[in-house]
């Protein structure tokens, strides 16, 4: 994989003179207190503006303080006017806008479509104080402030727009956030590096409409950017057609693909790896001849790759089906979705192109990962890790959350179809120094309002992905994998949890430290293989309960989850009731599991909820599967189709619950015990021939009877048209949505 400028080698702007902020200045009053005219960067957000490092805005914002830029936060806005967007005058540079940590549609509407009446990232949990679809909302409003000012979009709501994506919300295939916000630039994914440079260049001169060049960046043209990675490029060449195949730039030569070609939809056949080396798989050499591990899922590489693979990427450029297309054709949609899966490993990742009416969305590669030195920088920046003194005492809850807990690493290879996070972060680990970590926690104890002695998490993505990497650097830049963790866990994939064991145990014993929890997602396939891992963490980082997320029980879903069986599962659970019992604690595993996800039956359903009856498990809260913008299982649940595998016309269908009374039943199979939903369940299982199942024994799910009172919507319901049912506790699509 190719080497990346230091973020923080860069020189500093000429404001760097002014010094640091006590708090990233959200009035005039604050910029005159600070000695400032002007901000040269305002940054837009829809949350409340917590100067900590969990919140994009103040990582960001302080960020680019260090870069020696005047930063200003205009958090929450008034969307109606432009009014608000003036506060802290005229930008000298660019807005900034994100709709925050969440996406903006997750943030305020259930999964059944239903207002939420509270919002985790505002003062006092106060609902409606950021639009619908904040980012576009917010970047009009910018050009209505001051027209001439670059409008500069990214966070998660932009990130997974950043192509043509099915909007669960309007149930319908939307545009790019591209050109619905007027941004002249998106920057996705973790975009420190991009940005950095962005800003920087700006400074210089540049105008933003001749920087195309930045990884992690897309953009909207009429004709293709000067070439790729090269600075200084005019933003057009209009005496060549168009993407002309093989047509010159000057004196760079593009080579456009046809996204088709790569991965024709058509028979589905097995394939070689085209990276295997003959001592690993013995079938065959790629263009670049690198090992790679055997491939038992032929699903994660695009057929024909090997053929067409060339030396230089660099000079590749894949256009995928139009917007018009994906829009009317649900086969194409499931395609192109595949293909941006599949170009997302820095290390070979191509440029992506999709036409919208007569300009086209062009999507630079994804930033090269932040070295352990980078992201420690990042962390060790001078928050002060509180809510701006402007909302007083008000109760932020997501900042009550996180603010005694750790970010350790970036990133996630498990690749679960309904996870946005590795569509976010990237499925390389990125990873701070013991050194920075122990630093915060030691900050966390001296500085943090309230803290009684115990860190809340010790974590990121998930618990135990802490320093795991590809054994092979060139096996890793070569890779196209959609997991390295399923169907199997991958041989290059190391599994050694000894250095989070030594950051466990170092944490712990900080003085003043009382007790570490670990409250972030604990991958338990990869736990299994370090059981000194599963005793160090039941035997002191469990707080009496350890959720999980097994997901469901049935092959069918699992496998449109790309997560483990029940294997692993039961494997875990012996160690982790092994381990409480030697250290005579008496703990319980929390299962989370998702009801309504594509590839899931009715008949699944009834088999989860008979195991869980089995294992006495009464669930409180349950999600109902969230189509978000650019996941796979989204793809799946708008098409019908696969992406895990080559997507074709005759190809395997996968069966959608999306129906209103679909998505409430499988919702009341994982509350089997609520009375409100068994007349539901009694209607279900008589017409699935299991009335067998309704009485007051043991092996019965439901009782024959219903208490006065209860059972009375689910008796007169009707197919939901777009309202939805009943609200649905959120905590899970938070943390998948960060």
């Amino acid at each position: 994989m190719e080497t990346a400028r230091n973020i923080f080698s860069h020189r500093k702007y000429w404001a760097k003179r002014f010094g640091t902020a006590p708090v990233l200045p959200m009035s005039r009053a604050e910029m005159d207190q600070l000695g400032w005219d002007s901000c040269d960067i305002v940054l837009v957000t829809g949350d409340a503006y917590i100067d900590h490092p969990s919140f994009g805005m103040a990582l960001v914002g302080r960020l680019l303080e260090e870069q020696g830029f005047r930063v200003g936060i205009i958090a929450q806005p008034d969307w109606h006017s432009p009014s608000a967007f003036k506060a802290l005058g005229k930008p000298n540079l660019f807005y900034g806008v994100t709709a925050g940590n969440m996406d903006s549609m997750v943030n305020r509407y259930t999964a059944d479509r239903k207002i939420r009446s509270d919002d985790a990232y505002t003062p006092n949990a106060e609902g409606n104080k950021r639009p619908d679809r904040a980012v576009i909302v917010y970047s009009q409003r910018c050009r209505e402030a001051y027209a001439d000012v670059p409008v500069v979009i990214g966070g998660i709501e932009a990130s997974l727009r950043r192509i043509a994506h099915f909007d669960y919300w309007s149930d319908k295939v939307r545009r790019s956030i591209l050109p619905d916000s007027k941004a002249d630039i998106l920057l996705y994914g973790n975009a420190e590096r991009a940005l950095v440079e962005l800003a920087h260049r700006l400074a210089r001169g540049e105008p933003i409409a001749g920087i195309a060049d930045l990884r992690g960046t897309a953009i909207l043209r009429r004709n293709p950017p000067h070439p790729p990675f090269c600075k200084g490029g005019r933003e057009e060449a209009p005496t060549v057609p168009p993407f002309e195949k093989g047509g010159r730039r000057g004196d760079f030569h593009w080579h456009e693909i046809d996204s088709t070609s790569v991965d024709t939809p058509g028979k589905v056949t097995a394939h070689v790896n085209p990276y295997a080396h003959p001592p690993l798989q013995g079938e065959g050499k790629g263009g670049d001849g690198v090992a790679c591990a055997p491939h038992p899922h032929p699903t994660s590489l695009p057929e024909g790759e090997g053929v067409k693979h060339r030396a230089d990427r660099t000079q590749d450029v894949i256009r995928l089906p139009s917007f018009e297309q994906v829009r009317d054709d649900p086969v194409l949609y499931a395609h192109a979705n595949r293909l941006l899966h599949l170009e997302t490993n820095p290390g070979n990742a191509r440029a992506l192109v999709q036409a919208h009416g007569d300009r086209d969305v062009w999507i630079n590669p994804p930033p090269i990962p932040l070295t352990t030195e980078e992201l420690d920088g990042v962390y060790d920046l001078p928050y002060t890790r509180r809510p701006h003194p402007a909302y007083g005492e008000a109760k932020i809850p997501a900042y009550e959350m996180i603010r005694f807990s750790i970010n350790i690493m970036r990133g996630c290879f498990g690749g679960c179809t309904f996870c946005s996070i590795t569509e976010h972060e990237g499925r390389i680990i990125q990873n701070r120094s013991e050194a920075s970590i122990l630093h915060e926690v030691e900050e966390i104890r001296d500085k943090t309002p309230g803290f009684t002695g115990i860190v809340s998490d010790l974590g990121g993505p998930t618990a135990n992905m802490y320093r795991l990497k590809c054994r092979d650097p060139q096996v890793e830049s070569a890779c196209r994998r959609l997991s390295c963790v399923f169907p199997d866990i991958c041989i290059n994939m190391g599994t050694d949890h000894g250095p989070l064991i030594q950051l466990y145990r170092k944490a712990r014993m900080l003085p003043g430290i009382k007790k570490i929890l670990i409250s972030s997602g604990v991958r338990y396939d990869l736990a299994v293989k370090s059981p000194e891992y599963v005793r160090e963490l039941v035997s002191h980082h469990v707080g009496g309960y350890l959720k999980i997320a097994p997901e469901h029980i049935a092959e069918g879903p699992l496998s449109k989850m790309m997560k483990p069986g029940m294997g692993a599962y039961y494997k875990f659970k012996e160690l982790f009731e092994k381990f409480s019992r030697e250290a005579g604690k008496e703990q319980y595993l929390i299962p989370y599991f998702i009801s309504a996800h594509p590839g899931t039956t009715d008949e699944d359903m009834l088999e989860l909820a008979l195991w869980l009856k089995a294992n006495s498990f009464r669930l409180d809260q349950v999600q109902n599967f969230t189509p978000t913008p650019m996941a796979m299982a989204s793809a799946m649940y708008h098409t019908g189709r696969n992406p895990l595998r080559k997507v074709s016309r005759q190809g395997e269908e996968v069966p959608i619950p999306k129906s209103g009374r679909a998505r409430r039943l499988h919702k009341a199979f994982l509350r089997y015990h609520d009375p409100e939903n068994w007349p539901l369940l009694r209607e279900a299982l008589k017409q699935m021939g299991r009335a067998d199942l309704i009485g007051g024994g043991k092996k019965h799910l439901v009782p024959a009877w219903q208490p006065a009172g209860t059972g009375r919507t689910q008796a007169g319901s009707r197919p939901e048209t777009g309202g939805g049912a009943a609200r649905t506790q959120h905590t899970r699509a938070t943390r998948r949505t960060r």
